[in-house]
């Protein structure tokens, strides 16, 4: 008998996914477990008992994500307000939070819902569009927040603050601010350093500054940081939270990133070590 009996399943879209989403649901039923299906889950099982993201929230002790890291970053946005603990089953490409094998056995996956696993928590982001005094826009992010000009090559002046300190003024392709899970994404692309999961940190990484001396920064984790778009061109700008969701940004906005109140509660393998994956991931050797 697992550990976990109510269990939310959460899946990207692909047919390809299908043959493993209905071999880890079969598993689980046959355990005993309550199996809550979100709706792309459901659709690709023609199951018409789809549940919602806050149901799941409200109703299981745990949730299996099935694709890749993107797949898991949007669970994590959305589920982070009811501290359900995620597990990433890996059916994408590199896998960095994802990182229980999709083997036939399901053998990796049976252990963790036994409880042999490790428990690490993540913090997210929360990102806020001040225009005019006013909010208009607002979103977590578990791996980054980044403001870049949209669909033109061109570079964007921006103002940065920490704290309400004046840090820089810059003309750029854009900034990201990273926390310790993101600096493996697109920072690390950038060529920001990468932080161990468990620093209280966040990174600001200046995307192709046009200057020589443009460096990341990293601050603490209980900084408020901000960033003044000082643009006068007409092109707008654009925020975007984890890759997946955007907002057009406009001339005089102030973007404001701080620690999320709520966190994400991932279980790993009992053997996930996090040097061994960047040197698997990154070919370190």
């Amino acid at each position: 008998m697992y550990k976990y009996r109510r269990i939310g399943l959460i899946t990207k879209h692909g047919s390809d996914v299908a043959e493993r989403l209905r071999a880890i649901r079969e598993r689980l039923v046959a355990s005993g477990a309550e199996v809550s299906l979100d709706e792309t889950a459901a659709r690709l099982l023609r199951s018409d008992r789809a549940s919602t993201a806050m149901q799941i929230g409200e109703q299981c002790e745990v949730a299996i994500v099935l694709g890749g890291d993107g797949t898991l970053l949007g669970a994590a946005r959305v589920l982070a307000p009811y501290s359900v603990p995620l597990i990433g089953v890996n059916l994408g490409r590199l896998g960095f939070l994802v990182d229980v094998p999709p083997g036939g056995d399901l053998a990796v996956l049976d252990a963790v819902l036994h409880g042999q696993h490790l428990v690490e928590q993540r913090f997210l982001l929360a990102a806020e569009v001040i225009r005019d005094g006013r909010e208009v826009f607002q979103e977590r992010a578990l791996n980054d927040v980044v403001l870049r000009i949209r669909e033109r090559v061109r570079l964007l002046e921006f103002e940065t603050y920490v704290n309400g300190r004046f840090v820089s003024q810059q003309r750029a392709d854009g900034m990201i601010a990273a926390s310790p899970t993101g600096s493996t994404a697109y920072a690390l692309s950038c060529g920001g350093p990468v932080l161990t999961p468990d620093m209280r940190a966040i990174l600001l990484l200046p995307i192709c500054s046009h200057t020589f001396s443009s460096r990341p920064v990293v601050v603490h984790d209980d900084s408020l940081v901000e960033l003044r778009v000082r643009d006068d061109n007409r092109e707008a700008a654009q925020l975007v939270c984890d890759g997946q969701v955007d907002f057009t940004v406009k001339n005089g906005d102030v973007i404001r990133v701080r620690r999320a109140a709520d966190g994400v509660t991932l279980l790993h393998p009992e053997d996930y070590d996090f040097y061994r994956l960047l040197r698997e991931k990154l070919h370190w050797g």
